[in-house]
């Protein structure tokens, strides 16, 4: 619980609302590398976002049944 209470206050609301059970480090990871690269902190949510929909997609993809 640590860890979640150190994330800047934008990560610990997306993380509150998200589908999956992000870990802070996984959330921490992707929040940083955004900022490094000059993004705001709603286009670092954004990628967050993104990076949650991709997950989801290759999960229902993995379990959808083929036809």
């Amino acid at each position: 619980m640590t860890e979640f209470d150190r994330l800047p206050a934008p990560v610990r609301q997306w993380l509150s609302q998200a589908a999956l059970p992000w870990s802070p480090a996984s959330a921490r990871r992707i929040w940083s590398k955004s900022r490094a690269k000059g993004l705001s902190d709603e286009e670092a949510l954004r990628s967050l976002s993104r990076a949650e929909s991709r997950t989801l997609a290759r999960d229902k993809a993995t379990i959808s049944p083929r036809c």
